[in-house]
């Protein structure tokens, strides 16, 4: 994907201080894109723009404020004056087993996971229909499809799923594709995590765990993530739009 061109286009990431957002925000930026770095934690956001060059900058936000979010995509839009690309990255998990989730448990990773997803596909979207152009990728998990302890969080994944579809036949024919990637076991500071936790199935940890799962026999690194996310965006993926792409080296097949 080294020719892969996004020279002129500008582009919002959503979560992009760490992990998967940072790797999709870099590798946008390495081909071409004037990036805005999003996220709830505005200093580490800084650092992440500041690394991507350019004219990129960065915006300190909760994506789950609807008002916060109309606010920032104007000025985006005002300072840009465009905005070519939307990647719905950011999201939070609060896990569980379903007799013990709380309320709270599942409303925080609703709002997060899901309605901070509507709320910027609405007004970005509408922002590419005006224009007739767009690119929208909105990164799910293979979790949508149900997981032991995840109610919330495979209930929003599923979610981004069928709004990325829905989005994907109302946006078609003004020339704005919609699609959403469902990454697996990706190695970033929270599934690190894994590593302090004890395995009860005869692996060292949890991490080792999870990577026995993967048919490649390794974790993926967010650049794996970040590659697809770089085609979807692209000219080369304008044929492309209501689907949901797995990207886990064979996570759980």
């Amino acid at each position: 994907m080294d020719s892969i061109s996004l020279n002129g286009r500008v582009a919002v990431v959503t979560g992009a201080s760490q992990g998967i957002g940072k790797g999709i925000a870099l590798k946008l930026a390495q081909r071409g894109a004037t990036v805005v770095v999003v996220d709830i934690n505005g200093e580490a956001a800084k650092v992440v723009a500041e690394q991507c060059g350019g004219k990129s900058q960065s915006i300190a936000l909760n994506v789950a404020d609807r008002e916060a979010v109309d606010a920032a995509i104007e000025q985006v839009i005002a300072e840009l004056g465009k905005i070519d690309i939307l990647v719905n990255n950011a999201g939070i998990n609060r896990d569980g087993m379903l007799h013990k989730m709380t309320d709270d448990m599942w409303d925080v990773v609703l709002a997060v996971d899901l309605s901070a997803v509507f709320y910027l596909c609405r007004k970005v979207g509408a922002h590419m229909r005006e224009n007739q152009y767009g690119r929208i990728c909105n990164v799910a998990s293979e979790s949508w499809q149900g997981n032991v302890g995840q109610t919330n969080y495979a209930a929003a994944k599923g979610g981004v799923v069928s709004l990325t579809r829905s989005i994907s036949k109302e946006l078609g024919f003004k020339n704005v594709t919609a699609n959403a990637i469902a990454p697996g076991f990706i190695e970033t500071d929270m599934t690190c995590k894994l590593k302090e936790i004890p395995s009860r199935a005869g692996f060292e940890n949890l991490y080792e765990e999870q990577v026995a799962k993967v048919s490649l026999k390794r974790a993926g690194k967010p650049e794996d993530v970040a590659n697809l996310v770089a085609f979807l965006v692209s000219d080369d993926a304008s044929y492309l739009t209501g689907e949901t792409i797995r990207i886990g080296g064979g996570y759980k097949l």
